[in-house]
């Protein structure tokens, strides 16, 4: 058996950049994306039956990662503002040896264009183009374990920002992709370390640049961008 991965398919989002996403999948349930499967594996064949399932699982490789010279066993995340060590295995770092993501996501249609097998998914947190290298049922039965602990991550499970959104920016953003990007700033896209409310930040979403400030717990957009 080969080592070597597969890329079967490539999820298509609005976000071109890492930087705006939500840090885990499921938080932002209105954002959405396409797993466009690549030749052989677009066949319709391969997804019969997948209709049945309400979630799957993507697996998926950090391809904006630069690879490191040597395996660094103890990383900072996010959830600890960035000053805390741990385990590279006790985290969702996208510093590891092997570079995979494994995202939960709701399967919302199974698609086929020009004779293409396409899945349209929401929960995403992948930024446009990432390659996907299996896709599998999320079986509740065997997976779904109510009463599991989220260790240091909890802590910050139910964060939200309230957003402002100067109406005639809004009007700058297509209608039907509005609540993927308040949802995407309600969560705080800001490094968890960065507290500074003077600072002024920025991300890609649909062929725009949001910018926005944020303190204390109001995120206020202040221009938006068609981006170039």
């Amino acid at each position: 058996m080969s080592d070597q991965l597969t890329v079967i398919a490539r999820i298509r989002t609005d976000f071109p950049e890492k930087f705006g996403l939500p840090r885990q999948s499921g938080l932002g349930s209105d954002i959405t994306g396409r797993v466009v499967f690549e030749k052989p594996y677009d066949t319709p064949d391969a997804l019969r039956g997948i209709e049945q399932f309400s979630h799957l699982w993507l697996i998926w490789g950090f391809s904006a990662v630069p690879e490191r010279d040597s395996f660094e066993p103890l990383v900072r995340p996010p959830r600890l503002g960035g000053n805390e060590r741990v385990g590279v295995f006790a985290s969702r770092s996208p510093f590891r040896p092997n570079r995979l993501g494994l995202s939960l996501v709701r399967l919302i249609a199974v698609e086929e264009e020009a004779g293409r097998a396409r899945l349209l998914v929401s929960g995403v947190d992948l930024m446009d183009g990432t390659p996907i290298y299996d896709v599998k049922p999320y079986l509740p039965y065997a997976e779904a374990v109510p009463d599991a602990s989220g260790g240091f991550a909890d802590a910050h499970s139910g964060d939200a920002l309230k957003v402002v959104f100067p109406p005639e920016l809004l009007e700058q953003i297509p209608e039907a992709k509005r609540p993927a990007l308040l949802q995407a700033l309600s969560l705080d896209p800001r490094p968890a370390y960065q507290q500074d409310p003077g600072r002024v930040y920025g991300f890609l979403f649909a062929g725009h640049n949001v910018r926005f400030r944020v303190e204390g717990g109001t995120v206020t957009v202040v221009e938006v961008q068609s981006a170039p």
